[in-house]
Order: C-alpha cells, then structure tokens, then sequence
C-alpha cells in the first residue's frame, strides 16, 4: 500500500511517499481503508520531534530518530475487515475515530481500536468527519468531562477559530447559551455562526481587562498564549480555567483546584455523543482547506502558517 512515510525528524520536506506493507489488524482491531484524514498538532510534535512536557514528548515520538514512521491520527474510512474479538463492526461500515497512542493514519489502510472508534455520521462527507475525532473530543472532554457546564452558567472560549475551538463553541451551546468566544477581525461572523452569544476581537480588546466575568475560561490553543494568572480576575468565584496545553497537563492542575488540564478522549461513547448532535445539525465541521494525499506536505506548512478557520483535512480518493 501507499504510505507517506518520514524517516528523521524536520520539516515538512522530510515527509515521502513509500509503499509499505499492508498492516493486519489486532485482535481488537478493525483494518480500515483510509478516506481522509486531517492534521493535528501531535503530527507537528511526531514529525518535528519537538522537545515539550520538559522532554516527555520524546518517549513518544524517539530521541535520535522517529519511533513510527507514518503521522496521521484522524481516520474516516471503510472497514476492510477486523480483528476475531471485534463484535461492534463489519467489514462495510463507514466509520470515524482516531489512532492512539501511536499514529498511521497517513496511509491507504490503517488499524485502529474498536475503543476509538464509531460509525460515522451520515450527514457528513469523509472529509469533514475526518475534521472531527481529535479535536471535537478534545473539546468535548474539557467542556463537559472536567467541568460540567449547565444552562445559566457562562464560559469564554480562547482561540475560538480553530480546530478545537470551533467545536468547543458548539458543543458549550449544547448546553449553556452564555458562550463568548474569542478570535481576530476575520473570523468574527464565522463564531457567532457557530453560536457565540458573544464575539471579543482580541486585536481590538482585552477580555482579561473589561470587568466581565466567567465560571469558565477554556483555552483552545495550548500553547502559552494565555494562563491562568492572566485570566484569574475575569473567573468567577468558583470559576475555572481549562486548558489543552500539554505542559499544564502534568503540572498545573494538582495545585490549583482553579485550573483543569487534560489530553483529549477520543472514546467510542464520545464519537456516538457527537455523531447524535452531528446528525440532529447541531455540530458542524469547519474545514478550512484540503489537500490531496501526495501534498500532505503542503497541509503540514499549511498547518503551521495558523490563524486557521477550522481544520485542515488530507483526502484520498474515494
């Protein structure tokens, strides 16, 4: 099979195409051909070999050279076959999930968990169910599994154009209408399409000094841009600030009972959570480009230029 591969870490250029051979699936396993995949911040941390969690991240991606071979996490496909303990699914289905812990989604077949996995929405292509495992969960997981949002109470959402923070708008809506999102000049009308009651340009105001206050501040980006010292006079009393960055995940939260950090679940109940809201046209995917399998590198600088309106998707043809 076809697999874009990358044998040492570096930029975009390191990434070729190969055949490979074709992976034979886990007891637990399904075997999936692969329709479209997207790009994630962990590819960026895999394919660079980026130093972070003071040096954790290396156990996973290797130290002198890549652990694996293949990136790529997002997988929206059709099941080729399955694992002898696998009793969820069929060769057929169309599904959706994620790999995990380790990637390969950058390839005509991938194996994946029957834990990461569901049937895929049906109102929606592969390219925009591609769009949804990592981030949508991600979002999901922080909103409702460490804090518990209820109708009445108002939540903030940091970086609120990208790939988490577009379904993080729509999935606090599901369940409070007081969501303020925060994003540049351009991608004001797409937030509160997506159902922001409220929209702060940053380029123009400051949320942390305009007096209001959140019982959630949720920081969809992750990477410093903002903390919770920053942010602690906009909470309120029992407010909290809830954050994806990976640092702050083993180092913040067991000190301050103000702040939750986390790594995304993306679980089978989650995916059938966010297919049923998917499929009732309350959560959409916002793709904002996609590339064609043999330019994944090219999606990979895409990536990294950000300011992105929403994900960044590699199809295959189907």
């Amino acid at each position: 099979m076809k697999a874009i591969i990358y044998e040492e870490f570096g930029s975009p250029d390191v990434l070729v195409i190969k055949e490979v051979e074709k992976p034979v699936p886990k007891d637990n396993e399904l075997l999936v051909k692969v329709y479209a995949t997207s790009v994630n911040a962990l590819d960026i941390i895999f394919r660079t070999g980026e130093k972070k969690l003071f040096g954790f991240t290396k156990l996973m991606t290797g130290f002198k050279k890549p652990k694996t071979n293949i990136l790529g996490f997002d997988v929206s496909g059709e099941v080729e076959s399955v694992g002898k303990k696998v009793t969820k699914f069929k060769m057929g289905d169309l599904v959706y999930g994620a790999k995990g812990p380790k990637p390969g989604a950058n390839a005509e077949y991938c194996c994946i968990s029957e834990e990461h996995v569901a049937i895929k929405p049906s109102n929606m292509s592969h390219e925009e169910a591609a769009a949804v495992p990592d981030t949508a969960c991600t979002a999901l997981t922080g909103l409702k599994e460490k804090v518990n949002i209820q109708e009445g109470q108002s939540v903030l959402i940091y970086g609120a154009s990208g790939g988490v923070g577009t379904y993080a708008i729509q999935i606090a809506r599901l369940f409070t209408a007081d969501v303020t999102a925060v994003c540049s000049t351009d991608k004001i009308s797409n937030a509160q399409a997506l159902g922001a009651k409220t929209v702060i340009d940053y380029t123009e105001e400051d949320f942390t000094q305009n007096g209001q206050k959140y019982d959630y501040i949720f920081d969809a980006v992750g990477r410093r841009k903002i903390s919770y010292s920053m942010c602690k006079n906009s909470l309120s009393e029992n407010g909290i600030f809830v954050t994806v960055d990976l640092e702050t995940v083993l180092f913040k939260q067991i000190r301050n009972k103000h702040i939750k950090s986390y790594l995304g679940n993306v679980s089978t109940g989650n995916l059938e959570f966010l297919k049923e809201q998917i499929e009732a046209g309350k959560i959409k995917s916002i793709v904002e480009k996609v590339f064609p399998f043999e330019q994944l590198a090219d999606a990979h600088r895409y990536y990294e230029k950000g300011h992105l309106k929403g994900k960044v998707v590699v199809t295959f043809q189907v």
